[in-house]
């Protein structure tokens, strides 16, 4: 039965099917199979699979949006579950992400939280418009091994270099790793502003992060 409703939750995740992850989650409790068991084996291999297959270009953006709220829907009701069992997943890093003071993109920045999340790591989204003293302080406050910077705009890339002289000035680097994504971001400018790496896509950007916190080889939780 187990394996059963695992399978289910995969194929919910990657058909983007939020209705049915939703009546599958509830299953899961209603049968007493484990929520993190549930989580482990069902929607991460899911959405990991959908994420392969974009970053091949077989899958589109709005597949990547469709599975993650698949999962976000199954996900909300199996946490106070999980909280309440006091289930812990393995935690490969600590992360704070956040778009730009003046940028209010936020879709390629949630999907990468998504994954990010998916893959092992505690993810804390600050969402749009966040000022570098916000990255630093929720940075501190999280003890964040991995500060991510979204810009879309060209007018508000420039927030990203403020963001890693901002960590700097509070003597957080090089302790706390810093990557960039965005459309006018690249690798060159990554070098340029002093940050550590950047991904043009979410899967890049949990490669990236396993290797700047050298968890290359560690299982995603």
């Amino acid at each position: 039965m187990s394996d059963e409703l695992f399978a289910a939750l995969r194929q919910a995740v990657i058909d983007g099917d939020a209705a049915s992850a939703g009546t599958l989650a509830q299953q899961v409790l209603d049968t007493g199979v484990p929520p993190l068991a549930a989580i482990d084996n069902g929607l991460v291999p899911g959405l990991s699979w959908v994420g392969e297959e974009f970053g091949k270009g077989e899958l589109f953006l709005p597949d990547m949006m469709l599975a993650a709220r698949a999962m976000q829907k199954a996900m909300a009701i199996l946490e106070p579950e999980l909280q309440a069992q006091s289930a812990k997943r393995h935690v490969v890093g600590r992360v704070v992400i956040g778009t730009v003071k003046g940028d209010i993109h936020e879709i390629g920045k949630n999907l990468v939280g998504m994954m990010l999340s998916t893959s092992g790591f505690e993810v804390h989204d600050l969402g749009v418009d966040v000022a570098p003293d916000r990255f630093v302080e929720a940075a501190r406050e999280h003890n964040a091994d991995i500060v991510g910077v979204s810009a879309l705009l060209t007018t508000t890339m420039a927030g990203q270099r403020t963001v890693v002289e901002a960590l700097a000035a509070a003597g957080m680097r090089p302790g706390v790793k810093v990557i960039v994504g965005g459309a006018p971001a690249s690798e060159s400018w990554a070098a340029e502003i002093g940050a550590d790496g950047y991904s043009e896509d979410a899967i890049g950007a949990v490669a990236l992060a396993r290797r700047l916190l050298g968890a290359e080889a560690a299982a995603t939780a």
